[in-house]
């Protein structure tokens, strides 16, 4: 699906063809402790205010106000300026397609940055950073081609290899640590902002992913105030609603229109182990990583209308309304507890799973399957 144009390597380490230039950001340049836990981010209603308690004494909400940012985040009431430097963290080209489209309207300085060293195995990994490249030379706009990190991204997560989707901690963690690198990246490199396209999918917590990209800003803002940074600019993370019916249904126009590769599963290994746990149990054929055909729907999007339907908010309510009523999950809790007879995993699947999508159109009360719409 990716364009045929060889590449080179040039002295700058820049990759260049006709249409672009990428650049190759090593592990060695990442943050020393990206692959260390830390505290989780506690959701944009937290991250977005200053809480003088989690910083010393040199850190006061009056100098936070007197300072030449004073604030960490853009949002509708105070958007980015006028061709503002936007680093735009990229999870897939689906997810990228109208939020990228929208702020090159705008006429943002959008720079797509593909770091995500969650998504398993590496022949998935390298399909969708192909096909989000394959977005970016359309309109000659940078790509920041990061090293596969998986190594990092496994010390993270440890611990967390059983929570489930969106409801554990693992997902919070796996935003925070992006965004940790992305905004390093951010404040070595001039930006004025960055962002993430996870804030396009109605499948992830809009306040996990805001909170991830608040937080790291908030921190960059207080090592400037007391000193321990240099940079003159420190970047703002950008809040915006990206999850509207008309914003969705145009993510599926352009997915459609550039015949998007389909992915089955969100990306992790755990994601991957959790999906194919249900399809065996379903007699559903199992993932397929590549190739051209899928292991259930099709292999590139086709239909915006059915695609959008399957990401309405509808359906991702149900969705995770049973995911809740089958895991023990309560606000701030770490351990999730599940039914411990074996045999109610299959149940539990079932039902959580099954939920992932509208069996019949309502509209014409056709049967379809699809289930890989992340």
């Amino acid at each position: 699906m990716g364009n045929s144009a060889s590449n080179n390597n040039n002295k700058n380490g820049k990759e260049e063809n006709a249409n672009d230039v990428v650049v190759k950001f090593k592990a060695v340049d990442m943050p020393e402790n990206r692959n260390k836990a830390k505290p989780i981010s506690k959701g944009t209603a937290l991250e977005i205010k200053y809480d003088e308690k989690n910083y010393d004494n040199n850190v006061t909400i009056e100098k936070i106000k007197s300072s030449p940012q004073a604030s960490h985040f853009y949002d509708c009431d105070n958007p980015p300026p006028l061709n503002a430097k936007i680093l735009l963290h990229s999870c897939c080209a689906p997810c990228s397609g109208a939020m990228f489209e929208q702020m090159l309207k705008e006429k943002y300085d959008v720079t797509i940055f593909f770091y995500n060293p969650n998504i398993h195995p590496k022949k998935e990994y390298e399909i969708r950073k192909e096909e989000n490249k394959r977005y970016a030379r359309k309109y000659n706009r940078p790509f920041i081609d990061c090293d596969y990190d998986a190594r990092s991204w496994f010390e993270r997560m440890r611990g967390l290899e059983n929570d489930p989707e969106r409801l554990g901690t693992r997902c919070v963690a796996c935003f925070d640590m992006r965004m940790e690198v992305t905004a390093h990246y951010a404040l070595k490199h001039g930006f004025d902002g960055f962002t993430t396209t996870n804030a396009t999918s109605r499948w992830k917590d809009e306040s996990q992913v805001d909170g991830a990209g608040l937080k790291v800003a908030k921190d960059l803002l207080m090592l400037s105030i007391k000193g321990n940074i240099n940079n003159k600019k420190v970047p703002k993370f950008w809040i915006r609603q990206w999850k509207t019916d008309t914003f969705t249904k145009r993510k599926y126009e352009i997915s459609a229109e550039e015949k998007f590769y389909k992915q089955e599963y969100c990306g992790c290994s755990y994601s991957l182990r959790d999906s194919n746990t249900w399809r065996k149990q379903n007699g559903i054929p199992l993932v397929r990583i590549g190739g051209e055909i899928a292991g259930l729907g099709t292999r590139y999007f086709e239909n915006p209308d059915i695609d959008a339907e399957e990401e309405s908010q509808e359906v991702v309510d149900a969705f995770f309304k049973a995911a809740k009523n089958h895991f023990k999950v309560e606000e701030g809790v770490k351990e999730i507890e599940q039914k411990d007879k074996d045999d109610d995993v299959k149940e539990i699947l079932n039902e959580v799973y099954g939920n992932r999508k509208k069996n019949v159109n309502e509209k014409n009360n056709v049967k379809r399957a699809s289930l890989n719409n992340w």
